[in-house]
C-alpha cells in the first residue's frame, strides 16, 4: 500500500511544488489569467438557459422505455402530453357560451408548436366521433355535427352526440360541466429542429389559454408534464432569490468570523467567481439548466466558502506568528494544498459517481455538480491565496488570531472530553445506538414517489389542485400506464390475439390500484354487439374472423398500429405511487410469463405511470451501486492520502452514520428516493469528507509532533476545527431557507442537506477525535513527509 500511494502521490507533490513557484512568482499573470478567463465565462454564464426534455427524465436504456421508444410513432397521445381541462362554474357544458370557448381553446392549442396536431383530441375534432346502431346499421359521425350553429336545437344534438360517443368520463366530465382538451407533444420544435422549450409552452398554456379565457363561470385546469416543468422552472427562479440571501448571511458570517474585510470579501468573491465558471463552462460544453440541477450552482458555492474559510484561516494564524502577507499566503497554500486537493477530488468523484444512473438528468446533474468542483481548486485553491497574498488578512484578524492561539482556556476544550477513553467510548456508543435505530427505521424507506399528484410542488400548488380537479371529476385518471401487446403483422386483431387480451383486462380487474383498462378488444366486443340489435350476449370477442373484421372496421387512433403489430393496453391507474406501480408491474410480468409467446408479448410499459415504473426500478438498483462507488472512491482517495486504515475509519465512519440517518429521515418524513432526492446522498458525502479530511490532516501534524491526542485535538478545534464548524452552521444556515420554496422537492433538498451538513460536521468534530481514541491513531500516526527543504528555500527567497 505505502509503494502504492507513494507512487499515485508523487504526481500530486510534484505539482504542489510547481504550482507554489508558479503562482507566487507570477501573481501578475496569473491574475491577468483569472480575470479573462472570468469574464468570457460570465459572458456565457449569461446565456444559459433552462433546459428540460422528457426523454432526459426516462431512463432510456431500461427495457420499458426501449419498448415504447421501438413504438413510440404507434404510440399516439401516449407519452409525452398536456390536458386541459375547460370547465363552467355554474349550469353545463352544453351552452353556446361554453362551446365557442372550448372550440377557441382547441384552436389555439392546435396552433401552439410542438403540438401533436393530428392526435389533439377534444369534442371539437373530427378525430372524436360517436356512434350508433340503428334498424339500418351503424351510424355516427364528429360530436359535434357540421351544421352546429349554436342553436338550443343544435346543443340538444351536441348533448346526444356526447352521450353516444362513449366520451363521458374521458373527455367529457361525469356531471357534464367541463371537458378535457388531450394535447400530445411532439420532443422536438417542429420548426427548428431544437429541443421543446418546456419553460416557454408552459407560459403558452398560462397566457394563451389560462389568462385569456378564464373568467368569473369559466376556469381552466392544466395538467401534464410539460406543466410541471414548466411550474418547476417558474418556482426555480427563486433559487436566485435565496442564492442571493445565501450570499448576504455568508458575508456577514465571514467577517464576524474572520474580522477582517479581506477575510470576507475574498473567499467569498472566489466563491462567487467559482459559479460563474461552472455555469460558463455548462454552456460552452453545450449544456443548459434543468429544475434539478439549478440546485448545484448553490452547492458549488458551499464547498467554494468551506474551502475558502481554511485557507483564510490559516492565514491568520501563519500572519499572526509574524509572517508577512506573501509568506502567510504561501504557508498556508502549502499546508493545505494535499488535504484540499484530495478533498476536492474526493468531492468531484464522488459526485462522477452519480453518472452509474442511467437517467439524463442526474447525469447532468453529476457533470455539473463535478465540473463545478474542478472550478473550486482553480478558483479557491489557487487564486484565493494569490489574492490574498497581495491584500493581506488585517491587523485585526492578525491580533484575534495571536489571541486564540495563546489562549490557554477555551470553549473547545470542552470538546476535547471525546479524545480521552470515557468520552470516547461514550460516543462511539451512542453512534452505534443511533446506527442501529438509523438502520431500522430506513428500512421504510420507498423508492418512487409517496404522494398523488406532482409530488416535486407543494400539495396546494395550482397543478396539483388542477390535478385534484381531473381526478375528482373523470372516471380515467392521469396516471396511464400502457401495456404494449405484440404480435406478427395482421395478427394483432386475430381472435387468438384478442381472446387473450380479453383476459388479460378481466385479469386486471382484480389488481389493487387499477381503475380501468381500454383496448381494442373494447372496441370489437362493442361493435359486435352493435351489429347484432345491441344484444348484450354479443358483448364478446367472437370466433368468427370475419366477425372480428367487420367489428374492427373503424378503430379510434391509438388502439393499434397500420400493421396490425401492436395492440396497446390503457391502464388508467388510481395513483403512481411507489406500491400502486410496484403491484401493477409484477402483476403484469406473472401474467406475461405464463400466458405470453413468441407470438403475442406483453410488453411494459408506456405512459407517464409506466416511465415512473422504469425510473423506480434503475433507481433501486442504482442507489446501491452509487453508495458503493461514492464511498468506494472516497475511501480510495484517503486511504492513498493518509496510508493508513485506522485513519479512512476515523473520516468515513462519521460519513456512513449521516448517510444512514439521512435515511431514516427521509423514511420518517415520507421522502421517497427519486430523481429529485438521490443525487442528495451523494452530494452530502462529496461536502462532508472535507470536513474529516481537513480536520485529521491537521491533527496528524500535531500527533507526529508527539502530543497526546488531547491535546493535539485542542490544537486543532482552535485552527481547522473552529473553521469545519463555522463552515457547517454557514452552510446550514444557507440552505435552511429553501424550506420556504414553493418546490416542494427544493424544500426537501433543503431539510435533507441541512441535516447532512450539521451531521457531518458534529460527526468530524465529536466521533472523528473518539475513533482516534478507541482505535489508538496517536500510537500510529502517518502524516505527509515533511518539506523541510522546501520551507528553508521560502525562508531564503525573503
Amino acid at each position: 500500500m505505502n509503494k502504492l500511494s507513494q507512487l499515485i502521490m508523487a504526481p500530486i507533490k510534484g505539482s504542489e511544488e510547481f504550482a507554489e513557484r508558479f503562482l507566487f512568482h507570477r501573481r501578475l499573470l496569473v491574475l491577468v489569467v483569472f480575470a479573462l478567463a472570468t469574464l468570457f465565462l460570465a459572458w456565457q454564464a449569461v446565456q444559459i438557459r433552462p433546459d428540460a426534455s422528457f426523454v432526459k427524465m426516462i431512463p432510456t436504456s431500461h427495457p420499458y422505455v426501449v419498448n415504447y421508444l421501438k413504438n413510440r410513432d404507434d404510440l399516439s397521445g401516449l407519452g409525452n402530453s398536456v390536458r386541459v381541462a375547460v370547465a363552467v362554474k355554474e349550469g353545463d357544458i352544453f351552452t353556446a357560451e361554453y362551446q365557442q370557448a372550448l372550440q377557441q381553446i382547441t384552436d389555439e392549442l392546435f396552433f401552439i408548436p410542438g403540438v401533436d396536431r393530428a392526435a389533439l383530441k377534444s369534442i371539437w375534432t373530427p378525430n372524436v366521433r360517436w356512434t350508433e346502431v340503428t334498424e339500418e346499421g351503424f351510424v355516427g359521425g364528429p360530436v359535434i355535427p357540421p351544421e352546429y350553429d349554436g342553436s338550443p336545437e343544435s346543443l340538444d344534438q351536441v348533448r346526444t352526440n356526447v352521450l353516444r360517443s362513449g366520451q363521458v368520463g374521458l373527455l367529457v366530465a361525469n356531471d357534464f360541466r367541463s371537458a378535457i382538451v388531450q394535447v400530445p407533444l411532439f420532443d422536438k420544435h417542429p420548426d427548428t429542429g431544437e429541443k421543446l422549450n418546456y419553460q416557454a409552452l408552459s407560459e403558452q398554456l398560462e397566457s394563451l389559454i389560462r389568462d385569456k379565457y378564464e373568467s368569473d363561470n369559466l376556469s381552466i385546469h392544466i395538467t401534464g408534464f410539460a406543466k410541471i416543468i414548466g411550474d418547476l422552472i417558474a418556482g426555480a427562479v427563486q433559487v436566485v432569490i435565496f442564492f442571493g440571501i445565501a450570499i448576504l448571511i455568508t458575508l456577514v458570517l465571514l467577517y464576524l468570523y474572520s474580522r477582517s474585510v479581506s477575510g470576507a470579501l475574498v473567499p467569498l468573491a472566489c466563491s462567487i467567481v467559482a459559479v460563474i465558471w461552472q455555469l460558463g463552462l455548462l454552456k460552452t460544453l453545450g449544456y443548459g439548466l434543468d429544475p434539478y440541477s439549478m440546485l448545484v450552482p448553490f452547492l458549488v458555492f458551499a464547498i467554494a466558502v468551506s474551502h475558502g474559510v481554511q485557507i483564510v484561516n490559516t492565514i491568520a494564524l501563519e500572519s499572526a506568528r509574524g509572517a508577512d502577507s506573501w509568506l502567510a499566503a504561501r504557508r498556508a497554500f502549502r499546508a493545505l494544498y494535499i488535504p484540499g486537493l484530495t478533498a476536492l477530488l474526493s468531492d468531484g468523484i464522488g459526485f462522477v459517481t452519480l453518472m452509474v444512473i442511467e437517467i439524463r438528468v442526474i447525469q447532468d446533474l453529476a457533470i455539473a455538480a463535478s465540473l463545478g468542483v474542478a472550478v473550486i481548486i482553480l478558483t479557491n485553491l489557487f487564486l484565493l491565496p494569490v489574492i490574498m497574498s497581495l491584500v493581506g488578512i488585517g491587523k485585526t484578524a492578525t491580533k484575534r488570531a495571536a489571541l486564540a492561539e495563546q489562549k490557554q482556556h477555551s470553549g473547545w476544550q470542552l470538546l476535547t472530553w471525546f479524545a480521552r477513553p470515557r468520552g470516547a467510548f461514550t460516543a462511539v456508543g451512542v453512534a452505534l445506538v443511533l446506527l442501529g435505530l438509523g438502520l431500522f427505521q430506513s428500512q421504510q424507506l420507498q423508492i418512487g414517489d409517496l404522494d398523488t399528484g406532482a409530488p416535486e410542488l407543494r400539495p396546494d400548488s395550482r397543478y396539483n389542485q388542477d390535478n385534484r380537479f381531473i381526478t375528482e371529476n373523470y372516471s380515467t385518471s392521469s396516471d396511464i400506464f400502457v401495456v404494449m401487446v405484440g404480435t406478427e403483422n395482421e395478427q394483432c386483431s386475430s381472435f387468438e390475439t384478442l381472446s387473450l387480451v380479453d383476459r388479460f383486462q378481466h385479469y386486471l380487474t382484480d389488481i389493487k390500484g387499477v381503475q380501468s383498462s381500454v383496448s381494442l378488444v373494447d372496441v370489437s366486443r362493442r361493435v359486435t354487439s352493435g351489429l347484432n340489435e345491441g344484444n348484450l350476449k354479443w358483448r364478446t370477442v367472437s370466433r368468427n374472423q370475419l366477425v372480428i373484421n367487420a367489428s374492427l372496421s373503424y378503430v379510434p387512433a391509438g388502439l393499434m398500429n397500420p400493421s396490425c403489430s401492436l395492440l396497446p393496453v390503457i391502464i388508467f391507474l388510481d395513483d403512481h405511487k411507489a406500491s400502486t406501480l410496484t403491484g401493477v408491474t409484477q402483476a403484469v410480468g406473472q401474467f406475461a410469463d405464463q400466458y405470453g409467446s413468441e407470438q403475442i408479448r406483453f410488453e411494459m410499459a408506456a405512459g407517464n405511470s409506466g416511465f415512473e415504473a422504469a425510473t423506480n426500478q434503475v433507481i433501486s438498483t442504482a442507489q446501491y451501486q452509487m453508495l458503493a462507488w461514492v464511498y468506494g472512491v472516497v475511501s480510495l482517495l484517503c486511504l492513498l492520502t493518509f496510508r493508513s486504515f485506522k485513519t479512512l475509519i476515523c473520516i468515513i465512519a462519521p460519513l456512513a452514520l449521516t448517510s444512514v440517518l439521512c435515511q431514516a429521515l427521509m423514511a420518517s418524513m415520507g421522502i421517497g428516493v427519486k430523481v429529485a432526492t438521490l443525487p442528495v446522498i451523494a452530494l452530502g458525502v462529496g461536502i462532508g469528507v472535507d470536513y474529516g479530511i481537513y480536520i485529521y490532516s491537521k491533527l496528524s501534524t500535531y500527533l507526529v509532533q508527539g502530543m497526546p491526542l488531547r491535546d493535539a485535538y485542542l490544537n486543532t478545534l482552535k485552527t481547522t476545527g473552529k473553521s469545519v464548524a463555522f463552515t457547517g452552521m454557514t452552510l446550514a444556515i444557507g440552505v435552511v431557507l429553501w424550506v420556504m420554496s414553493p418546490i416542494k422537492f427544493q424544500a426537501d433538498m433543503g431539510i435533507l442537506l441541512t441535516f447532512m451538513f450539521l451531521w457531518n460536521m458534529l460527526g468530524a468534530l465529536i466521533l472523528l477525535p473518539a475513533l482516534a481514541c478507541v482505535l489508538g491513531c496517536e500510537k500510529s500516526t502517518v502524516t505527509l513527509p515533511k518539506k523541510d527543504s522546501r520551507k528553508q528555500e521560502t525562508e531564503n527567497a525573503l
